[in-house]
């Protein structure tokens, strides 16, 4: 059975146990607890996959001169698409305008940050190693360690020679263990689309968020389904852009119920090699700096719903200055949710609030916290899907792929 079709089934499965799901406090508490368990599993094998790969990535290309042409292709895709999407998204947000939310007079204040400083710090610690021993959710310390490593064994090959070996055959070691979980992620989808279907049906009994339901999610599927496989009838060499669509789908269900970037690497990294061939030393490199910095889709969800929380807060119109400053500030913010791959949208949100007219909607964001869920799942998946296609289109562009026969897709 392929892939996504026992992700589909299993999203159906769970979503369908969601909605029959009694609405309790323990039916609830019990589904946190399974999420977290879920996400862990997902997640189990990210970051040595992601390490080793890179490493051999990086030493590939660096003997091939195309290291840090690649790097400068891969920022400059970024850098397009993260200013389309969000300042596409603003524009869908003024056009349709959803309607104003209720504002809650007891709303309690929450500190949420970005942390950049603290993500600075931990690309260099004290002991290179101890990244190695870290949980594994902030991936980018990880991936400047796989960046030294890679340089390192360009040295000299007479002895690098015998390390080079052992962390390929480690990277293909990791990549096998990675592919048996996303083979049981059809299970594991049950879970997490319960979970999700519970606090959805919460959220459509309420009726409160519903403008704002329908906008993202019409918005995101348009996107991704549309205007992104558009673009790729410009690419050289020609590719049908419904097949590399098709062959995404796996990534595309995993990304939207788990709301979680990372949990949703691996498939995509299985997808990219077995769906099309994608090679290593190009793969490996474009999913980690997309996984790291395209979190434009996360950043465009947040600048859609901070302008519902202003007009929310105030009948005054939304000047292009302040539709101008909110889309820099997310686009600068999205290149800063590393550290954020399960709940980047709520964050970017949160530091909008923070930031914009000097804190006066700094607690602001806690009105949007019911939907934070749905605002996560969305933002994730358009993430991924952005992560999926630079990845298709820099190996297509460069000649690092070899396209395969849509029968032999996972």
């Amino acid at each position: 059975m392929k892939v996504w079709i026992k992700l589909l089934i299993g999203s159906v499965l769970g979503m369908t146990i969601g909605f029959l799901l009694p609405d309790s406090e323990s039916v609830f508490s019990a589904l946190i607890w399974l999420e977290r368990l879920a996400l862990g599993i997902g997640r189990y094998a990210v970051a040595p996959v992601l390490v080793f790969a890179l490493t051999i990535a990086v030493y590939e290309l660096r003997m091939d001169e195309q290291f840090w042409p690649m790097v400068l292709k891969n920022i400059i895709l970024i850098v397009s698409v993260s200013a389309f999407v969000i300042f596409a998204g603003i524009m869908v947000t003024i056009i349709f305008s959803p309607e104003r939310i209720p504002i809650e007079t007891d709303v309690q204040t929450e500190i949420l940050s970005l942390s950049i400083a603290e993500n600075i710090m931990d690309l260099f610690p004290s002991n290179m190693f101890s990244v190695l021993a870290k949980d594994g959710i902030f991936l980018f310390p990880f991936c400047v360690f796989a960046f030294f490593l890679g340089i390192g064994l360009n040295y000299d090959r007479n002895y690098s020679k015998p390390v080079i070996s052992l962390i390929d055959s480690l990277s293909r070691i990791f990549y096998h263990v990675a592919s048996f979980f996303s083979e049981i992620l059809g299970f594991i989808l049950i879970v997490l689309a319960a979970f999700w279907a519970v606090r959805f049906n919460s959220l459509l009994q309420a009726q409160v968020y519903k403008d704002l339901i329908v906008m993202l999610g019409l918005f995101s599927v348009v996107l991704c389904f549309g205007i992104f496989p558009l673009f790729l009838y410009f690419l050289k060499p020609k590719t049908n852009p419904w097949r590399v669509l098709y062959g995404f789908l796996g990534p595309a269900i995993a990304a939207f119920f788990s709301g979680d970037v990372n949990f949703s690497i691996p498939v995509l990294q299985r997808h990219s090699k077995e769906n099309f061939g994608v090679q290593r030393r190009s793969s490996a490199l474009s999913l980690s700096l997309f996984a790291t910095f395209c979190r434009c889709g996360s950043a465009m969800v947040a600048a859609a719903a901070f302008i519902v929380i202003i007009k929310s807060y105030s009948y005054l119109r939304i000047g292009s200055v302040d539709l101008l400053t909110i889309g820099l500030y997310a686009f600068a913010i999205s290149f800063a949710l590393a550290r954020h791959p399960g709940d980047g949208a709520y964050i970017a949100l949160a530091a909008l609030c923070l930031i914009y007219g000097g804190g006066e909607y700094k607690a602001a964001y806690l009105i949007m916290k019911p939907i934070a869920f749905y605002l996560i799942a969305v933002g994730t998946f358009i993430d991924v899907m952005l992560n999926a296609f630079g990845t298709y289109v820099l190996a297509h562009t460069n000649g690092y792929i070899k396209e395969k026969n849509l029968v032999h897709f996972i």
